[in-house]
């Protein structure tokens, strides 16, 4: 795993096929041969990587049983249930990393959801869409109604995200908490690129990924 690290700017990334512009960093911040939990893992596109690109023993939690049955056809390791079903049967040190990738927006308790990826696992990844987006507040302070984007496709009224998360904000809160941050990147789509941004990260970025370790 990587040391401590800043905000590395205007470093291309080409964009997996799925359009997850996450992705491509999340499997290269796992190394070859480790033990994976996916929370929230949907259709299992970020495992099936991991498996393949990384020889990684993965596994996965989505409470949604399309998606479920979706992993299991393709021979993935899935349970079905909520975050803390999944979290809560397994003893401390399961896995060597959890990831959370962009869900933590829709998750209620994130404190505790981040302990017990942190019991689980000594490292844990997590992904998120940046509410302080300079698109976001632009269309804010120009139409005065919620955005909608690739990256928060949803109406007011119907919306899953229940935290309105800055890269400032999560920051702040890995030092209230003593979460220690081992690397972070900003994240901004540019046609069919993603980019890693560092001056002026919390505007110019549209998503945050973090990997989190132990205190």
């Amino acid at each position: 795993m990587c040391g401590v690290v800043t905000y590395a700017d205007a470093q291309p990334l080409l964009l997996s096929g799925d359009g997850r512009p996450d992705f491509d960093i999340i499997v290269s911040l796992v190394d070859r041969g480790v033990r994976v939990l996916d929370l929230g893992c949907g259709t299992g596109e970020l495992m099936e990587r991991l498996v393949r690109e990384k020889g990684a023993v993965a596994r996965g939690v989505d409470r949604h049983q399309p998606s479920v049955t979706a992993c299991i056809a393709k021979g993935l390791s899935v349970f079905h249930g909520d975050l803390h079903e999944g979290l809560g049967d397994l003893p401390n040190d399961a896995s060597d990393v959890v990831i959370l990738s962009r869900t933590l927006q829709q998750v209620p308790d994130p404190d505790e959801v981040i302990r017990a990826m942190l019991r689980v696992a000594p490292r844990a990844i997590v992904s998120f869409p940046n509410f302080a987006f300079w698109r976001i507040r632009l269309h804010l302070l120009l139409h005065g109604t919620l955005p909608i984007s690739p990256a928060l496709p949803y109406a007011w009224y119907n919306t899953p995200n229940i935290r309105l998360i800055t890269l400032a904000d999560f920051e702040d809160f890995c030092a209230r908490e003593s979460f220690t941050i081992l690397e972070r990147v900003a994240l901004t789509i540019d046609g069919a690129r993603a980019r890693t941004i560092h001056l002026g990260a919390d505007w110019r970025g549209e998503y945050g990924l973090f990997l989190l370790g132990r205190k």
